[in-house]
């Protein structure tokens, strides 16, 4: 097989559509046609001008005209959001990793000799099993045509299998 090696600065060249303009800066353009559109036929008094409608208009079309301008080769609206993913990033910096700021302080505690000695209480425990039900299980266990198996999987898990022969 053939293959070519396509240099960098013809992959990086932007697609010009109409004229000067790439498509964000069409759609850029294109958004304030579009919400005039909306508040046309949906706010209420549909299909008809009013004051509010038009000033609404006016300034989205302000708005989105800007973020179409070109600065630098990049639309304003990319520099947005460049500018945004700055400001909205956190703003911590570590500069050392053995800097204690924000690091536990641990303080020794003298710990006397009466105080390390606990009092174990006895716990008994009722057992909830009936004789008959560990015969039953005994004789499953230890039955000739039964095996009881237990496998270790890969992940740490035990599979337990009672097969019958």
């Amino acid at each position: 097989m053939r293959s070519t090696v396509i240099p960098a600065q013809i992959t990086t060249v932007e697609d010009k559509i109409a004229g000067n303009f790439n498509l964000a800066q069409i759609l850029l353009m294109m958004a304030p046609v579009l919400i005039a559109t909306l508040l046309y036929t949906i706010i209420p008094t549909p299909m008809s001008f009013g004051r509010g409608k038009i000033i609404f208009t006016i300034i989205s079309a302000i708005v989105f005209l800007t973020l179409a301008i070109r600065v630098k080769s990049k639309i304003i609206g990319e520099w947005l959001v460049v500018w945004l993913r700055f400001k909205l990033r956190p703003e911590i910096y570590v500069f050392d990793k053995n800097d204690n700021y924000l690091r536990p302080v641990f303080v020794k505690e003298e710990v006397r000799a009466e105080e390390k000695i606990k009092v174990v209480k006895k716990v008994t425990v009722k057992e909830t099993v009936s004789d008959e039900d560990k015969v039953r299980w005994q004789n499953i266990i230890e039955g000739r045509n039964k095996s009881l198996s237990f496998e270790f999987n890969q992940k740490g898990g035990l599979h337990v299998a009672l097969e019958t022969r």
